[in-house]
């Protein structure tokens, strides 16, 4: 198996990767995340994935196997990223209360010149939250690095209802959409 290379420096990206058992090493790339205008949600973090990966290119052997993904928040099609301070991460919350709104993520997986993205989409839907609740929720400082302002895999599983879609994909990393790309690379998870 060709060495598997993360270029990410989400945790929970690392966690994931963990679980599904793939031994990986792990390095940071930075890379401008604008976007054009005009982009459905999907289309955006599918365009910044990518970027990513053409970023992490300097970095690796034509062999490696290199995995970025790039996750947002979208309420209304309008894109919610971490909070600048507990009041941004207020009003976040307070506009997703009650109500459903989309976690998007674009996976690369790049061996060469070969390069491979999709985008995973995931409905999640928040119980109506009072000020009280959203304050304590503000005050555990879970939801200060994170896009719209929660993190499911925490303390903000308490803020949702439902969810439609992919769990993992809501915490960064579409487990079930990657394994079936890493197929097409000749890496079988399950084998």
């Amino acid at each position: 198996m060709p060495k598997l290379i993360l270029a990410s420096k989400s945790p929970r990206r690392r966690e994931l990767l963990d679980r599904m058992g793939l031994a990986h090493t792990v390095i940071s790339v930075d890379t401008d995340e604008h976007f054009p205008d005009g982009l459905s949600p999907e289309d955006v973090v599918t365009y910044i994935s990518k970027g990513k990966a053409l970023a992490a290119a300097a970095q690796v052997t034509p062999e490696d196997l290199v995995i970025t993904a790039d996750t947002m928040v979208f309420l209304d099609d309008k894109k919610l990223g971490k909070p600048k301070n507990e009041e941004d991460a207020f009003a976040m919350l307070s506009a997703l209360s009650g109500r459903g709104h989309t976690v998007c993520t674009g996976v690369t997986v790049m061996q060469g010149s070969r390069l491979l993205t999709e985008a995973e989409a995931t409905h999640v839907y928040f119980a109506p939250l009072s000020e009280d609740t959203i304050r304590a929720y503000i005050r555990t400082g879970e939801p200060m690095d994170k896009a719209g302002s929660y993190g499911i895999q925490g303390m903000g599983a308490l803020l949702v209802e439902k969810i439609d879609g992919d769990f993992f994909n809501v915490m960064g990393l579409p487990v079930r959409r990657l394994s079936t790309m890493l197929k097409q690379f000749g890496v079988d998870i399950l084998s």
